[in-house]
């Protein structure tokens, strides 16, 4: 998934607009150094789903209007925007090793990928190692882009109801409230594919 480089979001504020790149880029996923921030947030929130695209979105404009205006929120938020932007652009091993070479992008199909618990789109071993192995590439600075599916379910949950017999209970994955955004052209529109398969195409959002 890519992600433009500006977010026009309902409750956007504009001493902290960082937040949303902070929020959409996965990397809070395994590096917790904005983990106190999301906290201030919606502290419940945040305990209960650890997804900060969510916390986000339902942060009230009031609070990050208060917070906004609080300077060392501001200095927090900048330096941990900073930080992202240092791990982006800074040179790995794939730069050091490969400089000039060839190679500029690898496709990675999937069926699964194991990135986060806010992006339920894995069940099992096969999402578990395609993740790690995304993770990888990121540390040694190899493009990969991971080409996968947006499951409407993701994973089942079991529950135990009141005669004791065990349920599976499917969540559904509501887009908006997913650390992603959709993939538009340049002018503004979704993108979408045609597949063609026999009898009937089928078109894809990105």
């Amino acid at each position: 998934m890519s992600t433009p480089t500006h977010y026009a979001l309902p409750g956007e504020i504009a001493d902290v607009e960082a937040l949303f790149a902070l929020a959409l880029d996965l990397r809070w996923s395994w590096h917790h150094g904005a983990d106190e921030l999301w906290g201030q947030l919606e502290p419940e929130l945040w305990a209960l789903t650890h997804n900060p695209w969510v916390v986000l979105q339902t942060t009230s404009r009031t609070k990050l209007q208060t917070l906004a205006a609080d300077p060392a929120f501001r200095q927090a938020v900048a330096a941990l925007d900073r930080a992202q932007r240092e791990y982006g652009a800074a040179p790995a091993w794939f730069q050091h090793t490969h400089a000039g070479g060839p190679l500029t992008c690898v496709a990675y199909f999937s069926m699964e990928f194991m990135l986060s618990e806010a992006l339920p789109i894995y069940s099992g071993g096969l999402g578990n190692v395609a993740g790690d192995q995304l993770k990888a590439a990121s540390d040694l600075g190899v493009s990969v882009v991971g080409v996968g599916l947006l499951y409407q379910q993701g994973y089942f949950r079991q529950v135990i109801d009141a005669r004791g017999a065990q349920q599976a209970v499917y969540p559904y994955n509501d887009p908006m409230q997913l650390p992603i955004m959709p993939v538009r052209d340049e002018n503004g529109e979704w993108i979408r594919l045609k597949i063609v398969l026999p009898g009937y195409h089928v078109w894809l959002h990105a």
